[in-house]
């Protein structure tokens, strides 16, 4: 498989979210990562669109690491890459991990003061 291009890449996660944006996008991507591998014209096959159009998301998803392709014949196949999601969902994971202390600090700040009377 030729390597995922890159914009994704050095944690840089601004073009996944971008990519994952589209629904027609993240219906492709399930698609890709429910399968070995799927090429343009099945995976328009399965969704309401041209496999023109599906040639162009699949486009962007390769520009933000989220799918691959590889010329078997006449054929190019288009697999999921994963790393661009485990690295949005590490940086999820840090934002909600920050949240819950900020809450946490938050709550025993307010706990501490005495009640004010209206």
């Amino acid at each position: 498989m030729s390597s995922a291009a890159g914009s994704a890449r050095g944690g840089d996660i601004a073009p996944v979210f971008a990519a994952l944006g589209d629904p027609t996008r993240r219906q492709i991507v399930e698609l890709l990562m429910a399968a070995e591998f799927a090429t343009a014209t099945g995976l328009a096959g399965r969704l309401d669109i041209s496999r023109q159009a599906v040639a162009k998301h699949l486009g962007l998803l390769a520009d933000a690491g989220l799918a691959a392709s590889q010329r078997v014949g006449r054929e190019t196949r288009f697999v999921a890459c994963v790393e661009p999601l485990v690295e949005v969902t590490r940086w999820v994971d840090l934002q909600q991990q920050q949240w819950d202390t900020r809450l946490g600090l938050m709550r025993r700040a307010l706990a501490d003061r005495p009640l004010e009377a209206p």
